[in-house]
């Protein structure tokens, strides 16, 4: 499994997403992904499914010290003394006694980011958190974070696919030496709506949604989430690195709109333009 190395943090490049996989259904999921090779589990408070995944841990083969574990804080719990209460219930329901990776989950307009950066920071020191970091920052409160507050990030997980462009927040990253994880990496679905990619595909005897997701795993520092429950997209997701895009592929790739945003709540930031 390829890594990322992120400000002393070493985390698979290719991870599991479990939003929207509940109960048995998610419980079976992790296990099998684990069983397959995946060694990085990605959850979220907000997800609702922080038992069964614990399940999984539970009831694996695999050392703790070898998965990547990564849960994240939901935006209204950002003030110090409900994001403590948060990781405590977060840790229980996922029966470890740290998280590889915390982030806060979406920045919410009232919160207040260096009250909350400091307490992860806390979390760092006391152990709870090996790492911290945010999820759905643009460019402007990622550098507010880092190069204002001085918060001690590794990570950004944003959605991020062939269909959205992140140019400036990639940038801000790699600047810093931080990684981006990417979630809806695959579009979520849509990805056949593009004859382009089809055509790639063809031509090395994948899948659209391979092309796609090897497209972001080439990229330096970036890692993808996408969910996959049944047996066959687990290890479709882990084949994605078997071939290599040529120039003219990823001037396909490059040719497509990158306007797309499919998760874009109405309490979200004010996320960066999109070139062009």
């Amino acid at each position: 499994m390829n890594m990322i190395e992120a400000r002393g943090m070493r985390m698979p490049k290719l991870g599991l997403g479990t939003w929207r996989m509940k109960g048995e259904e998610c419980t079976a999921a992790v296990l099998g992904a684990l069983d397959r090779g995946y060694r990085h589990i990605d959850t979220a408070q907000m997800y609702g499914n922080e038992d069964a995944v614990g399940e999984a841990l539970a009831h694996t083969s695999i050392k703790r010290g070898d998965i990547h574990l990564t849960t994240k804080v939901w935006h209204e719990n950002l003030a110090p003394d409900r994001m403590r209460a948060a990781m405590d219930n977060s840790l229980k329901q996922l029966r470890v006694d740290y998280v590889d990776l915390y982030l806060i989950h979406w920045p919410s307009p009232t919160m207040d980011l260096a009250a909350s950066l400091g307490q992860l920071v806390k979390f760092q020191d006391q152990g709870l958190a090996r790492h911290i970091g945010v999820s759905n920052f643009p460019s402007a409160m990622l550098r507010e974070a880092v190069e204002v507050i001085g918060a001690p990030i590794v990570c950004n997980q944003v959605e991020y696919h062939v269909l959205r462009d992140q140019t400036a927040v990639l940038a801000m990253l790699r600047k810093h030496g931080m990684a981006l994880t990417a979630y809806c990496p695959l579009a979520q679905g849509r990805l056949a709506d593009y004859p382009a990619l089809g055509e790639i595909a063809r031509k090395h005897g994948v899948t659209s949604a391979q092309v796609a997701l090897n497209w972001l795993l080439s990229q330096d520092n970036v890692a993808a989430i996408p969910k996959a429950g049944r047996a066959e997209s687990q290890q479709a997701n882990l084949d994605a690195m078997k071939f290599m895009l040529d120039d003219a592929d990823r001037a396909a790739i490059a040719a497509l709109p990158k306007n797309e945003r499919f998760v874009n709540p109405a309490t979200g930031p004010k996320w960066d333009a999109v070139p062009g």
